[in-house]
């Protein structure tokens, strides 16, 4: 389900959508702050360029808004059936969570969006171009 190949191993595992080898962002640690928005410029496997061109990540914005969305669903389901509703405590609840979540949905939302335009190639790794 996960394997190599399905746009859901890249998208986990933060490979190059099209080789599934290369690693797409430098630190591999989410909760690094400083390192958090930082990519590699290329794949150092199929040479994919990421950024396809100028602010192509914007779009990943509203793939970040889907996911804070159904975050929020979630949360407001989980507080629902396991607690009595608060308003103020749900809000609460629901900030914290979306906080401490920020990083993984920014760079899920940016693996998405690129895994949206690009297409894995079997054979990228030994092509090397640089699409």
């Amino acid at each position: 389900m996960f394997g190599k190949g399905t746009k859901l191993y890249s998208i986990f595992r933060h490979r190059c959508p099209r080789c599934h080898e290369g690693k797409v962002f430098v630190e591999a640690n989410p909760y690094n702050l400083t390192k958090l928005t930082q990519m590699h410029e290329k794949c150092d496997q199929c040479g994919l360029k990421y950024e396809i061109e100028n602010g192509f990540f914007y779009g990943s914005m509203y793939v970040a808004y889907g996911l804070t969305v159904a975050v929020s669903v979630a949360v407001f389901v989980a507080y629902y059936t396991f607690s009595e509703v608060d308003v103020t405590t749900y809000l609460l609840l629901n900030a914290a969570v979306l906080i401490v979540s920020m990083p993984l949905l920014f760079r899920l939302a940016r693996m998405i969006w690129l895994n949206i335009f690009i297409a894995y190639k079997r054979d990228a790794k030994k092509s090397n171009s640089s699409d």
